[in-house]
């Protein structure tokens, strides 16, 4: 009897390790999602945009994300500011060279549970043919099970900032059009897979 408890208590341990050591595959949810930038435009008033055409994934063995691995690739040729003339200046050479360049990407080196929901996240990202290391801020607004999909879902607010002329970004605009840094935000939805 007792060597049956013991095989018991060691089967039910060696599974709970190989569960919470197993690896976890988030992807985005785009119609729950905005992956977003917003400029100041003549030093009075911001300019928002977004791109409509992204994916993302998340791959974590913890449950808290402290481990995660997260890609982002977002169409350029996507980018909308309701307005299709900018949206096209913005997809010409002057900024995002979208015919040379059509993806913009972004993919973690590090995240780091900063406190309670709080992370820093360290990557590197890709666009105008420039990558550059940057932090973001993020905060895991929640882990929950959509009632329609029955799957776990977990929802993300991200924010950083970049400086136009790290990523050779409409340089030949000065600050009086544009602002030196640009403000990014993404609100998402991940459903694990």
């Amino acid at each position: 009897m007792k060597r049956l408890i013991l095989a018991v208590v060691v089967l039910g341990t060696t599974l709970f390790s190989f569960k919470s050591n197993a690896q976890t595959t988030w992807e985005i949810d785009p119609s729950h999602s905005k992956i977003g930038f917003e400029i100041t435009h003549m030093m009075i008033s911001d300019v928002e945009g977004s791109f409509k055409n992204f994916k993302s994934t998340i791959i974590s063995s913890k449950p808290d994300f402290s481990d995660a691995v997260i890609t982002l690739t977002a169409d350029v040729n996507s980018v909308n500011t309701d307005n299709g003339q900018r949206d096209e200046h913005l997809k010409g050479e002057d900024f995002f060279d979208a015919a040379k360049f059509p993806t913009l990407t972004f993919k973690s080196t590090s995240v780091k549970k900063v406190g309670g929901n709080k992370y820093k996240i360290a990557g590197n990202l890709t666009f105008h043919g420039v990558t550059k290391a940057v932090t973001l801020d993020a905060t895991l607004r929640g882990l929950t099970t959509n009632p329609m999909s029955k799957k776990p879902t977990a929802g993300f607010k991200v924010t950083g900032t970049i400086k136009r002329a790290d990523f050779k970004f409409g340089t030949k605009y000065g600050s009086a059009m544009l602002g030196e840094e640009v403000t990014l935000t993404a609100n998402t939805e991940f459903v694990q897979k």
